[in-house]
């Protein structure tokens, strides 16, 4: 049986549907678009990271091992030298007198900085009061300059009208002369970086002392143990990742100590004093470079620190490793 078509009622046909659907060449022309998007974007999101990297730090450095591995003078060509700069340094006195006082320095203001920051991140894991304005306070060395802290320390230590070698006068002991003989001189500059970073590292043992569960504590002290061996026996352990990142990190602040000894030399900073016996690496490669023009040596020196740093970091990647294997 037939159908018949009923037309509108106003004579008027009905308009012709929408297609169902867009032009294939189209929908794939879409489809595509949206693939490389979502695989480029995120390249294109962190690209502008990768491209400061490589201006800023690896370019710099691939140049840097370049130029170590040359004869390089201000105002003039480079000439081949291979390792001639490292081989150099291995015979210079220099060299080994920076890397010791490196060394000496880094010891000096290291341990008594870390130890101070733990006991005082101790106490202010306390609930005492006013404990908000500490937390504040001893951040604030952080805060200052180097240039100014490096001054202010430089007048308190000088050696004919310092208020360090006036107290000592007034308890019956000489006056020292921090500035030419080499251990007081280490000494007060290690004074200064230890007053510059203990607040600082304070704060990070703070925050991993309150992420301890109090339930350690609490067990402790069901057991009888005193405030000193919770310390010693839930604190210490409970935050040695902390304590060991704190270390790693200070030992590569005091490889590239430049600042404060620098400032505290006045103009025989550079040098490192007058008999070179607070020079450092720092201190010895910006000699070698800026002051007598030996871009090469200059690129040698801090290719070396670079290879001492990385020392370091895989120390304490073995040192991570072999307790994980002992645990």
């Amino acid at each position: 049986m037939a159908t018949s078509v009923r037309p509108a009622a106003d004579g008027i046909s009905p308009p012709a549907p929408p297609p169902s659907s867009t032009p294939p060449d189209r929908g794939s022309r879409r489809s595509r678009l949206y693939r490389w998007d979502l695989k480029a974007t995120p390249y294109l999101f962190v690209s502008p990271f990768f491209l400061c990297f490589a201006a800023f730090g690896l370019f710099p450095l691939i140049y840097t091992g370049w130029l170590s591995l040359h004869r390089v003078e201000l105002g003039s060509e480079a000439e081949w030298r291979g390792f001639g700069n490292y081989t150099g340094l291995w015979d210079s006195d220099f060299f080994w007198n920076a890397l010791a006082n490196t060394f000496t320095i880094g010891v000096i203001s290291t341990v008594p900085q870390l130890l101070m920051a733990l006991g005082l991140a101790h106490l202010l894991n306390y609930k005492l009061r006013g404990r908000g304005f500490f937390r504040v306070a001893v951040l604030a060395p952080y805060a200052t300059s180097i240039a100014a802290a490096t001054l202010v320390f430089a007048q308190l230590f000088n050696s004919d009208y310092g208020l360090i070698n006036t107290l000592l006068g007034w308890v019956g002991f000489d006056p020292v002369d921090w500035e030419s003989s080499k251990w007081p001189a280490q000494i007060a500059i290690s004074v200064i970086v230890i007053w510059r970073w203990t607040g600082y590292n304070a704060l990070i043992y703070l925050a991993a002392m309150q992420a301890v569960p109090q339930e350690l504590y609490e067990a402790a002290a069901l057991d009888g143990a005193s405030r000193w061996r919770q310390f010693i026996s839930v604190t210490i352990p409970s935050i040695r990742p902390t304590i060991l990142f704190t270390i790693v990190v200070s030992t590569i602040g005091a490889t590239q100590l430049f600042g404060e000894p620098m400032l505290f030399g006045g103009s025989l900073g550079v040098s490192g004093g007058s008999g070179n016996q607070f020079q450092t690496l720092s201190l010895l490669m910006y000699e070698k470079g800026w002051i007598t023009g030996a871009l090469g040596q200059a690129s040698a020196i801090a290719w070396v620190m670079l290879l001492l740093l990385l020392l370091i970091g895989a120390a304490r990647l073995l040192v991570a490793r072999l307790k994980r294997e002992t645990a």
